[in-house]
Formats: structure tokens, sequence, C-alpha cells
């Protein structure tokens, strides 16, 4: 993975699409009783709110460290993904279903279709701008990785969700502009039923995807593998270092804490050996800036116990 993207630029994007959109949709939803449109709305609305819970969490992750949280609070940002992802899951797929159900059940005309359909493109191409602009701060990221890939191992929780959600919402209204045109087309308006089941099946299938890789960053995962094996080679390169015996990592929100175990050339005396801790610690933080936290122990001599 390469550099940070700018999270904030993505969610303002987003945010200010969604908010568009919420509106032209609520507008169209009232006009043409459809429930696709409807469920579209509640789902525009709930990602604003998303986005500015994201926001507050991003502002809450750069408290500084004190006696209380000795580690900073990086990892709040990864409590208000989490969050969203069950809101994205309850508020946006539970909906749809329970709305798809209902006009599944009790199906209704479509009133002055072309309300839908120009307010679904309209959302499709602004949807497509916020969505542009997420693609370009995770091509920061993920370098020569898959978006797969990066959507895997990416520590950035906030961005994921944006992804997530920008990548829903745009499926969404897709699906809920050929319900409305297969629903004109055929006359029968349990297409419009069908099209509001689908988006909220692919709203709970992000959801959950999202929620799997940011659930991982809240209990505590290393820093990107790609990242970490940069670390490694960066350490064994040293000098003063004849053996790493065990590196770990644990990425805290924009930051990050390592731990290393070194087996280090011999020192003549104890300061030697500190000079030589040192060196190696202030070359690391100017390597990768986000390291807040460091923490060497060195060895002379490998133990049985050390690991490669």
């Amino acid at each position: 993975m390469a550099s940070s993207g700018d999270s904030t630029r993505a969610i303002l994007f987003a945010l200010g699409a969604n908010l568009a959109i919420a509106v032209a949709k609520g507008v169209a939803a009232y006009f043409t009783r459809s429930s696709a449109m409807l469920a579209e709305t509640v789902h525009s609305l709930a990602d604003c709110g998303n986005q500015l819970l994201l926001l507050l969490g991003m502002k809450q992750a750069t408290r500084p460290a004190s006696p209380e949280y000795p580690l900073g609070h990086g990892k709040a940002v990864y409590f208000w993904s989490f969050l969203v992802a069950v809101m994205l899951f309850t508020v946006g797929g539970m909906f749809s279903l329970y709305e798809g159900i209902h006009k599944f059940q009790h199906p209704e005309p479509l009133r002055q279709w072309w309300w839908a359909a120009g307010v679904l493109a309209f959302g499709i191409a602004a949807e497509s701008v916020s969505m542009r602009a997420a693609l370009q701060e995770i091509d920061k990221t993920r370098g020569e990785a898959s978006l797969w890939q990066w959507f895997r191992h990416s520590r950035q929780s906030e961005l994921v969700v944006i992804f997530g959600e920008d990548l829903a919402a745009l499926c969404g209204l897709c699906f809920a502009l050929v319900a409305v045109l297969l629903t004109v087309v055929t006359g029968n308006p349990l297409w419009d039923a069908i099209g509001t089941i689908a988006i909220g099946a692919l709203l709970i299938v992000v959801a959950v995807l999202v929620a799997i890789e940011v659930k991982a960053m809240l209990i505590g995962q290393s820093m990107d593998p790609q990242r970490q094996a940069r670390m490694r080679e960066f350490l064994a390169s040293r000098p003063e270092v004849a053996r790493i015996l065990s590196l770990i990592t644990l990425q805290l929100g924009k930051e990050a804490m390592v731990s290393v175990h070194l087996q280090m050339r011999e020192a003549h005396d104890a300061q030697a050996l500190v000079d030589q801790i040192n060196a190696i610690e202030r070359a690391l933080k100017r390597e990768f800036p986000d390291v807040r936290w460091s923490f060497f122990e060195p060895d002379l001599k490998p133990t049985p116990s050390a690991l490669a």
C-alpha cells in the first residue's frame, strides 16, 4: 500500500451527493408512490447521517493521548465506522426488505413514473461523482493491489465505509431505475417490489462485508501486510541489526505502535547499545511517520524462543 488517502475529501463528496439525491428522491417518491424510490430516499438520508458520524469519529480520533488513554484515541474512528455499518444494515437494508415485501403483498401502480426515472438518472450521475472521488483517494493508498485486496487489507476504516456506501448506493440506484422501467414497460407493479427487495439485499451484503473488515480493526489489527513487510526490510537493512527476532505492529487509526525484538551487533558498552537503539528509532520514524509509539528490546545473542 502507498500513502494514505484523504478520507475527509471522500466523505464530504459523499455527503454532498447524498444530501442532494435524498431531496430529489423524496420529491419523486411522493409523486410516484414508488417503494423503490422510497427505499432509496431512506437510504440516502441514512447515508448523510452515516457520513456525519464518520466525520465525528475522525474528529474524536485526533484527541491527544492522556494517562487514561496512553495510546491516544485513534481507534475511535473504528467504533463510529462499525456503527455506520450497523446502520447501513438496519436502516438501509432491513427497511428496504420490509418495504419491498410489503409492496409485494400489496402492489400499487406507479404514478408519474418519469419523476422517478429522472431523479434516478440524476442520482446515478451524482453518485458517480462521489464514487470517483472515493476511488481517487483509494488509488493513493492501494498501490498495485486490486480493489478487493485493498478492501481486505486497508486500515482506513472510514474510507472502507465510504467506498462500500458509494458502491451500494450506485448499484441500488441502478436497481431502482431498472425496476421502475420494467414496471412501466410491463404494467406489472411487482417489478417495483422486486427492485426494492434487491436494494435491501444489496445493502445487507455490503454492510456485512464492511462490518467484518471494521470489526477486525476495532479488535486490533497490525499495519497492513505490505507496509509491515517494508518495515521488516528496513530494520533488517540497518547496520546495527544482526537479526529481527520479532516485529509486532498495531494500527491505531492514522497512527501506529511498533514493538521490535532485535538481535544487535556487538556493542562495546551499554551506552553504545543505547545509541544504536536511538538511531534505529529515529530512522524508523522518519521512514514511517505514522509510527507514534515504538518499543525496542535488544538482544546480543539469539534466544531459543525468539521468533524469526
